[in-house]
């Protein structure tokens, strides 16, 4: 179904560890056709707050609201409508790069042929590389099949963590195709944390963490 309008809001959100506030107050809302830019020194919370809009992580304070087509997603929706990418995502090394893909989506209740999982794999410049183990990818193309894993059943929404980690300039050329054919369909959204400023020119909207004790 072609979505038509997503909106991600985020309301005063603020997450402790323990008696450690890891950030406070943070609001932004993120519409159609947009990217969020979440910056910040490492160890100030980047991951963390992606992972609270992702649901992955309730704030401790504070509202997280992501709607598409009209309909507030619930703990399904967001895993049907959200592709996520980071560096703590965990690949199985001892399964073929198509394994993987296939393994990932029969959670998520997604068929995938074979021709999908030839266009995927393309998307991500790993063609050919399928039949692999993952075991056997360096690190950059390990970020690929993130890419891939992030974009079965087609997403509203993109949640990119340290989006060009380990990836050389093609690579990193293969981040921004995805990101920009994304954005250019309806409905969709996008949120990127990330310390590099070349990445936060690809964003509409901003917040900033500040580094904590």
């Amino acid at each position: 179904m072609t979505q038509t309008a997503s909106v991600i809001r985020l309301e005063n959100v603020e997450h402790r560890f323990g008696l450690r506030k890891v950030f406070q107050n943070i609001s932004m809302t993120v519409t159609s056709g947009q990217t969020g830019i979440i910056m910040g020194a490492n160890g100030a919370g980047k991951s963390t707050l992606l992972k609270i809009v992702a649901g992955l992580l309730p704030p401790t304070t504070g509202k997280v609201h992501i709607e598409v087509n009209g309909v507030a997603l619930d703990a399904a929706g967001k895993r049907k409508q959200i592709g996520y990418v980071a560096p703590d995502l965990t690949l199985y090394r001892e399964l073929t790069g198509a394994e993987n893909l296939e393994f990932f989506a029969n959670l998520r209740g997604i068929t995938l042929t074979h021709e999908d999982l030839k266009n995927l794999l393309t998307r991500v410049g790993l063609r050919g590389r399928g039949r692999d183990l993952a075991g056997t990818y360096s690190s950059g193309m390990r970020q690929r099949l993130k890419y891939a894993f992030a974009l079965l059943g087609d997403p509203a929404i993109l949640l990119l963590d340290e989006p060009t980690a380990n990836l050389d300039v093609h690579g990193i050329a293969i981040v921004e195709e995805i990101l920009d054919t994304h954005l250019k369909q309806p409905g969709r959204v996008a949120i990127v944390a990330t310390n590099e400023p070349r990445e936060e020119g690809w964003g509409s909207v901003t917040v900033r963490l500040g580094q904590t004790d």
